[in-house]
């Protein structure tokens, strides 16, 4: 057993790692879903510029999803190349094919 500092609970780093794991998953998740509203809402827009609700939901998605990816990028690094780091950190973990997950 070992204390871990993301849960604050005395487990088997493996738990831990699969709970972390599975949040970041989540988040991934919820970044692809506001992207693809945003993308839609966009096309629908290009039709429709004078929808005051469909302006309103797309501008509060950009924002949300600016913050999720500003919290994911500080958790877990860079999703793009387009979204720096205090240092370069794609390689500091396993590639998907290393995990097995691809």
């Amino acid at each position: 057993m070992i204390d871990c500092k993301e849960c604050k609970k005395e487990e088997v780093r493996e738990d831990c790692r699969d709970k972390r794991d599975l949040r970041r998953l989540e988040m991934i998740d919820q970044i692809k879903s506001l992207d693809f509203a945003i993308i839609e809402l966009g096309l629908y827009l290009d039709t429709h510029p004078d929808d005051q609700k469909a302006l309103c939901m797309h501008r509060e998605y950009c924002k949300q999803v600016k913050n999720l990816k500003d919290k994911y990028q500080k958790m877990y690094g860079p999703l793009t190349i387009f979204y720096p780091c205090n240092k370069w950190r794609w390689l500091e973990q396993p590639w998907p094919w290393e995990r097995g997950n691809y």
